[in-house]
């Protein structure tokens, strides 16, 4: 795949996905098309067990491409394009069936902190500010928003927060709920390594896929589902090598040896 839009690179079962769309990494349609492309081959590529998603140069992402929407006025079909372009870039993200981290680099607004929300976990660099300004165009997030942000912070907070459209320090975020921790720039690529190989280091990823997979779906649907999934998870692991290797590794007091399969 020639990308255009962002670089890949590998750390090891870590894939370091950066967006790079200069000056300011707006996701314009080419841009998200591409970004799903690549998710979906990292979520396929059996040999990536984490992601971090991070932004090239000053911004992780700075938004939408404004200069889309202008064309589009008066075109209600071409909104809804590109509604559900974004939000099924965000819930593929979500969707990954291994963790990934949102390294906030820079400025995450409209449709970046969106991307970033889409993400299993967020940190942030000192400089980074979050938000979702998009009523003062007029418009609203559509990126998935509105439900994403509601989610992490409350129905009150989300509603303050989208409808005054205050722009967060990444301190602040944390305050909400929003990022997991902040840490300086020069500190945010190193910090987020460390997470993900915490993530995934001496783990199988028979286990960690269905970890995501049941916490991620389960977030969405009443607890009844979401445990009669988390059961049918564990029982599925019976079937697999590395369960029996880590249950009989436990037993005999050693590291167990496992084969992610």
């Amino acid at each position: 795949m020639d990308n255009k839009y962002t670089n890949l690179t590998y750390e090891g079962s870590l894939a370091i996905l950066e967006i790079n769309a200069p000056p300011a990494n707006a996701l314009s349609s080419a841009c998200i098309n591409e970004l799903r492309e690549v998710i979906a081959e990292l979520d396929n590529n059996e040999d990536v067990f984490a992601v971090i998603i991070t932004g090239h140069g000053r911004f992780f992402v700075a938004g939408a491409d404004i200069k889309e929407f202008i064309p589009a006025m008066g075109n209600d079909q071409r909104g809804l394009e590109m509604a559900k372009a974004g939000q099924a870039l965000c819930d593929e993200i979500e969707s990954m069936r291994k963790p990934v981290i949102a390294a906030i680099n820079g400025p995450a607004l409209g449709g970046g902190l969106e991307l970033a929300m889409g993400c299993h976990i967020r940190i942030a660099s000192d400089e980074a500010i979050l938000g979702l300004p998009e009523l003062n165009l007029g418009l609203i997030p559509t990126f998935g928003g509105t439900q994403r942000l509601s989610r992490l912070t409350g129905v009150s907070t989300a509603v303050d927060l989208i409808l005054s459209g205050k722009q967060l320090s990444a301190k602040e975020a944390v305050s909400y709920g929003i990022v997991k921790e902040v840490v300086s720039k020069d500190e945010l690529m190193f910090r987020a390594g460390a997470i993900a190989n915490s993530y995934i280091k001496n783990k199988s990823m028979q286990a960690i896929s269905r970890t995501v997979q049941a916490i991620v779906k389960g977030n969405n649907e009443t607890i009844d589902s979401g445990l009669k999934r988390e059961r049918e998870l564990f029982a599925e692991l019976f079937l697999t090598h590395d369960a029996k290797e880590g249950v009989e590794a436990f037993s005999e007091k050693r590291s167990p040896n496992f084969k992610h399969s």
